[in-house]
Parts: C-alpha cells; structure tokens; sequence
C-alpha cells in the first residue's frame, strides 16, 4: 500500500502550486494539521479607495485560510477540500501596509464536511479586522490530478 507524505510537505506542494496565494503576496505557515496561519501585507493594488483595502481582498485572506485549515487536515486522509460556503464579519477598516495574519482552525470534521473559523488580525495596529466561518466538502484526492503527488513514485 502506498503511503502518504506527512502534511508539511503536502501543504509545502499546495504552497508551490498556489498561484492566488503567490500573487497576492500570502504566505501559508502549518501549526498543525486542521491549524494554519495565513499572512500578508496590504498592498496599492489591493486598495478600493484611498489608502483602504478592498473588502474581497480580506474575503480571499479569509477563504485561503479557512480553506487551507481544513485541505491540511484532510490531507491526513488522502483527500482534499472545496469550499462549499463561507462568511466574514468585517470588523474594522484595513489599510495600506497593514500587515494581515489569518489565522484558521477547525472546528469539526465529518465524513463528508469540514467546518472551520478563523479571524484576521492586523498586526499592525493590535486588532481583529475579520471573523469567518466556513464549510468545506471533503473528497478523495484520487478524483483529481494529486495522485502523483500524494502518492510519489517509490
């Protein structure tokens, strides 16, 4: 029987192949599987108005973290996750420069779903600027083209 590589190299596989999270300057950190960290600073071309960031901007942050709590769990199972829905309470004004940290675990995992919540917190001025909740469809890895990477050739 083939054997999985541990979650820090799957989650390190999702972070080279994440074009959404690279553009956007986010960087995905590991706590533990089913607990990540997301962070990213608040750049000109994330802003709406002047010197405020757009609120899907911070929806994004919020779904890759939720996200990726949930996909670093179920790669404990050899499967994946896609968002089945999500909200976000927007808390306060986020701003350029501000540095973001999503950070997202969850909170229970079935047979078929995942729920995880999260918050984004502004390291740069001490405080929650989003709380989110999100529900996530689980699925067996082998439905997409991630076999050859759970499963490397031995």
């Amino acid at each position: 029987m083939e054997s999985l590589p541990d979650v820090a190299t799957l989650v390190a596989i999702y972070n080279q192949m994440n074009q959404y999270g690279r553009t956007n300057g986010m960087s995905l950190h590991l706590l533990s599987p089913g607990q990540v960290e997301y962070t990213m600073t608040v750049l000109p071309e994330h802003l709406s108005s002047p010197g405020t960031c757009h609120g899907g901007v911070l929806a994004g942050l919020m779904d890759a973290a939720l996200g990726a709590a949930a996909l670093s769990l179920a790669f404990t199972e050899g499967e994946l996750v896609s968002t089945v829905e999500f909200k976000i309470n927007y808390l306060q004004p986020v701003r350029l420069h501000d540095q973001l940290v999503g950070r997202a675990h969850v909170v229970h995992s079935g047979k078929s779903l995942v729920v995880a919540d999260g918050d984004i917190f502004c390291a740069t001025r001490e405080v929650v600027v989003a709380r989110g909740l999100g529900t996530f469809n689980r699925y067996p890895a082998t439905k997409r083209d991630f076999h050859d990477l759970l499963f490397p050739s031995e």
